[in-house]
């Protein structure tokens, strides 16, 4: 009988006769091994435990040690929902459903809504199923054959027609379900030890709205129930952090139905939060070397022909309008407006870098589906910038901008991030403009300015814009959740698209290097951000009303208004609640509006000159003198601190 030599982790190998899977070789080493095991990876790719090996191979074994088992583990659960679902409704047709970041996913189709109940009903099935310790099988199949199996399942033969080989995989759970499915997956349900259903949402099959509408299950799995609790309560969190409802509570910001979805309305508190945020960053522009700019909100459509907006991002344009002289377009990106500026006139190597910064406001259309509160808009101002260049001085510009960034995340709060380096795929798709050269320049210089500032940032291969390689800042907030905030990108296609000159050293015309940037991404989206990390509780320096003065009678309405005039000649956000309430009432109403500090004054604070101070934290926190009071809270805003 023939071996296969199996290469093991540690450079040992093993003999195992042919037809022998990694399950036998799991079983060699230890039993305890082989009860952990939830999947393989042989030769890089990864496996079923059970699947034969097909030659010689390295090979190592994954358990829930293992963070690539997850995928593979949640994977097998969203297969465990849907046979579920067609057990308690036969008539269901199946999309598809793999794990995703938290969990899984499956789509379905049928005529009737899934209920809360149902989830509870199709929950409960799956605990049976997985009761059962239901085998999956990988199985292979004729395509044609497949297609008749498959016969009343019309999403999955489109799949099978686009995307299988002449023969291809399949996987039966038990006698109950069976997938086109390429794997791998656990080897049994009983391997699934803590999941839970979570929500219905809608989806379109593929993702195109033109297409039919299915109903999307969402669900999650841990290795552990105690994981999937852990998971359970942050969530839970989540929801009260949710900026959508501390929004509308906080009277901060609105989406009108009259006006359209996706277009957002600040109120007046929500409108303060922002101008601080504006402003920071405009007097951050000019502090570090950017000129500030201002740009129309609608231009011809020629101009977006030439920056190649029309013929690469047509469908996330706002349609065009005529007036007089030609179609205009709501923009989409600022950066052809500041290429304007840059080429109204013709400048010398003396003045690169230039450095164009706005916080401009741009329009693109986003499916109704896709909107999610500040966080997925339609109209957003975007804290934009470019930056034009010599190749020479590009590496230093680029580290320049990740200071800026990790400066602004620390100022704001955030103690975290992730960063990422996407490259192209060395042409071979033909997909990206630009040369070799000009992408080994810029992926070079882009792995040279994280090293200068000790950043870890892992290569994304293939995840390049069409444009040029990238940067990107992932920050974590105080759930460990991330968000998408921070960019630096090279662009190798407008400069030429435009024609972007500079007179260099030589005497001679050369084309400039350009960089995109943005630090907050979106003031919407960063003041998301800000208020789901804060809870909608902001730092003093953020709080859109940072003092409440509260007399506790009519007898100190007076001196209440002195504290309040001298907090407000101190630049302090005050508001005077001098309703005939009583403090404790007005006390509980700037709790819930998550008011820094409250000021009570009564008799003794009015004839002594100090104030009964409460913090929304720390509640009872004594009596101090006024100016005692505004010289510490003025000191905090004028740190930014974050503490409490």
């Amino acid at each position: 009988m023939s071996q296969i030599q199996v290469t093991l982790p540690d450079g040992s190998v093993q003999s195992v006769a042919a037809g022998a899977a990694p399950i036998d070789v799991a079983r060699s080493i230890s039993p305890r091994l082989a009860d952990d095991a939830l999947v393989a990876k042989v030769n890089g790719h990864l496996w079923d435990l059970k699947r034969p090996f097909e030659a010689d191979s390295s090979l190592q074994i994954l358990t829930p040690k293992n963070p690539e088992a997850l995928e593979v583990y949640r994977h097998s659960t969203a297969h465990l929902l849907a046979a579920a679902v067609l057990e308690l409704f036969p008539e269901t047709k199946l999309g598809i459903g793999p794990a995703i970041e938290n969990g899984f996913y499956y789509d379905f189709q049928r005529p009737q809504a899934f209920s809360p109940e149902d989830l509870e009903k199709i929950e409960k099935k799956m605990w049976e199923l997985q009761a059962g310790d239901l085998p999956y099988e990988r199985r292979y199949m004729p395509k044609e054959e497949g297609l008749k199996l498959y016969g009343d399942q019309p999403m999955k033969c489109e799949l099978i027609t686009e995307k299988a080989d002449a023969i291809f995989s399949e996987y039966s759970l038990g006698s109950h379900f069976i997938d086109f499915c390429r794997g791998p997956h656990v080897p049994s349900t009983k391997k699934i030890k803590a999941f839970k259903l979570l929500s219905i949402a809608g989806a379109y099959w593929k993702g195109n709205e033109k297409n039919a509408q299915l109903q999307r299950i969402y669900g999650t799995s841990f290795f552990t129930k105690k994981e999937l609790d852990d998971y359970l309560a942050k969530l839970e969190e989540a929801k009260k952090r949710d900026h959508r409802k501390l929004g509308q509570e906080l009277d901060l910001f609105s989406i009108q139905e009259l006006a359209g979805p996706g277009l957002i309305f600040f109120h007046p508190k929500g409108a303060r939060v922002r101008k601080i945020i504006e402003d920071w960053m405009r007097d951050q522009y000019l502090a570090r070397g950017y000129d500030l700019v201002y740009t129309p909100h609608v231009m011809r459509a020629d101009l977006w022909k030439t920056s190649g907006h029309l013929s690469h991002y047509a469908e996330n344009m706002f349609a065009g309008m005529e007036l007089d002289d030609a179609e205009y377009r709501l923009k989409p990106m600022n950066c052809p407006g500041h290429i304007l500026i840059y080429r109204d006139r013709l400048r010398s190597y003396r003045e690169l870098p230039v450095r164009l910064g706005e916080l401009g406001t741009v329009y693109r259309y986003e499916r109704s589906g896709t909107m999610h509160g500040l966080l997925r808009v339609r109209g957003f101002t975007q804290d934009d910038a470019h930056i034009f260049c010599t190749p020479e001085q590009v590496e230093d510009e680029v580290v320049s901008c990740l200071e800026f960034a990790l400066d602004t995340l620390k100022v704001f709060g955030f103690e975290h991030y992730e960063a990422e380096i996407s490259t192209w795929d060395g042409g071979a798709s033909g997909k990206y403009d630009g040369t070799p050269d000009l992408w080994q320049l810029a992926e070079s210089a882009l792995q040279r300015a994280v090293g200068r500032l000790g950043i870890h940032a892992p290569v994304m291969a293939d995840e390049a814009a069409f444009y040029g390689p990238k940067i990107d800042v992932k920050l974590l907030d105080a759930l460990g959740r991330k968000w998408q905030l921070s960019t630096v990108q090279f662009d190798f296609t407008l400069p030429q698209r435009f024609g972007l000159e500079y007179v260099a050293e030589d005497g001679k015309r050369h084309q400039p290097v350009m960089v995109h940037r943005a630090l907050y991404g979106s003031i919407e989206r960063f003041f998301g951000t800000l208020v789901e990390h804060y809870a909608g509780a902001f730092p003093v320096w953020l709080a859109p009303v940072q003092v409440v003065v509260m007399p506790i009678t009519d007898r100190q309405q007076e001196y209440a208004r002195t504290v309040h005039a001298r907090l407000q000649a101190a630049g302090l956000r005050s508001h005077l609640d001098d309703r005939k309430e009583k403090v404790n009432l007005k006390i509980r109403e700037s709790q819930l509006q998550k008011v820094p500090y409250m000021l009570v004054v009564g008799d003794r604070e009015a004839e002594a000159g100090t104030v009964s101070v409460r913090h929304r934290k720390h509640a009872d926190m004594g009596v101090k003198p006024l100016e005692q009071f505004v010289e510490d809270v003025t000191k905090l805003v004028e740190l930014k601190s974050a503490t409490e």
